[in-house]
């Protein structure tokens, strides 16, 4: 199950890795499923590429470097809230297809959450007479 885990919070960092960064770059030529991003404010873009950005650290960097990896699970239930947040803007529109996908990485995210939360949590390294365990 660690494995799987590990597997889904890559997979999940690379995808909210690359949207986070579109958010902020916001190129000319997107394909038509992403023109909903011409849509956003600013203030937008900002808000939710940098949470994209975050929910990606999040889903790394704690088990990566054995800091505070009982933020991983945080970063996932976050990623959720975000998805859900994602879905509800894009179902009005018509966008069938991007809340689909938001449905998606939304189950993932919480298999992740619910994953490293309880079934295989992260552990912090142990520190003994400079020793690492």
């Amino acid at each position: 199950m660690n494995i799987l885990l590990w597997v889904l919070q890559v997979l999940l960092a690379v995808f909210v890795t690359s949207t986070g960064v579109i958010h902020f770059v916001l190129p000319p030529n997107l394909p038509a499923p992403l023109h909903w991003m011409y849509d956003l404010s600013p203030s937008l873009h900002a808000t939710t590429g940098a949470a994209e950005l975050l929910a990606a650290a999040g889903l790394l960097l704690p088990g990566l470097t054995r800091i505070q990896p009982r933020l991983t699970p945080l970063a996932a239930f976050g990623l959720v809230l975000l998805m859900l947040g994602a879905i509800v803007f894009h179902i009005p529109r018509g966008e069938t297809l991007n809340a689909v996908l938001n449905v998606v990485v939304a189950a993932l995210a919480a298999l992740v959450a619910y994953g490293r939360w309880r079934i295989s949590p992260l552990s912090e390294r142990v520190f003994k007479r400079g020793y690492t365990t």
